[in-house]
């Protein structure tokens, strides 16, 4: 079905969702009665295809960074290229830099696929992207599946981003906080500093920050108060880390539901279930679904 046009639009009642399977299989945009609760994809971005400039893409076979390009698993070092310079370290895997097949689609729902074939990068792999939309909002069900020769490590995720709107407020539970070591590398986790625990709704950080939140209720909510509008995502069990980046010299931020805890692979403890890694053996799949509801703001 690759000759369907291109952008797909999903709609159901007041949501609108915009889907650029070319661009990275990713979300061009989510609006509802007309406010958009994504950042929209430009049109200067949309025709150069640059991933990076989309409302959400997907992080596969693993979610952010694995730090030195390499990673000790069953007795042998795999290594990944850097992908993103001038970035050092290879980030989000591959499916973000890909274009993806459409599988499937109808009005109100799509599925993406990607086929990952070893080559330089170790990993063979299947991803599907099942988006759904309704009058409650958004699900995107991610399945991945191992279709190389040996046993590997496996994580994946969501990478929305939003507006930095001046009023706009963040609200989620996590019970740890990782530090964050040069090169964007995320280090061993701590107890969740009061400053920055989002239990209750806060406006975003004045300073830097790009961190992953461990042991992730599943929840998050954002609110733009000049919108009228908020989000509420919503997460399987699956997804036990949250990571928050925030620049305040930028109009976005991201909060990225994602199953393995940031540079997981490089600590090496593939069965502790805090770092959210996930091993497949050849044939194996495993799958989780985040939903995106927006909801109106009472004035």
């Amino acid at each position: 079905m690759g000759a369907i046009s291109e952008p797909l639009t999903l709609k159901a009642g007041a949501l609108e969702v915009g889907l650029v399977r070319q661009i990275g299989g990713s979300v061009s945009s989510l609006r509802w009665r007309g406010i958009d609760l994504m950042r929209r994809l430009s049109d200067e971005d949309s025709d150069t295809g640059n991933v990076l400039g989309v409302a959400m893409f997907p992080m596969t076979p693993y979610a952010n960074r694995i730090a030195g390009n390499a990673f000790d698993f069953a007795a042998k070092r795999w290594q990944v290229l850097p992908n993103n310079p001038p970035e050092k370290f290879n980030v989000h895997g591959s499916g973000w830099q890909h274009a993806w097949t459409v599988a499937s689609a109808g009005a109100f729902y799509a599925t993406l696929s990607l086929d990952i074939a070893t080559g330089a990068d170790p990993y063979s792999y299947r991803a599907t992207q099942a988006f759904v939309v309704s009058d409650e909002g958004l699900g995107v069900k991610m399945t991945l599946t191992n279709t190389g020769p040996v046993s590997l490590p496996f994580g994946f995720g969501l990478h929305p981003w939003f507006d930095r709107d001046p009023d706009v407020t963040l609200q989620f539970k996590a019970g740890r906080f990782h530090l964050e070591e040069p090169e964007g590398v995320s280090g061993e986790p701590v107890t969740l500093p009061p400053e920055l625990d989002f239990a209750e709704a806060r406006p975003l950080p004045g300073g830097w920050r790009n961190n992953d939140y461990g042991g992730w209720a599943g929840e998050a909510t954002i609110r733009f108060p000049t919108r009228g509008a908020g989000l509420r995502i919503k997460a399987d069990p699956v997804f036990k880390h949250l990571m928050l980046y925030a620049d305040p010299t930028k109009p976005y931020f991201c909060i990225e539901p994602q199953t393995n805890a940031s540079c997981a692979f490089n600590r090496g403890r593939w069965d502790d279930p805090d770092e959210g890694i996930i091993v497949l053996a050849p044939g194996e799949s495993t799958a989780g679904t985040v939903s995106f509801m927006p909801f109106a703001l009472e004035s």
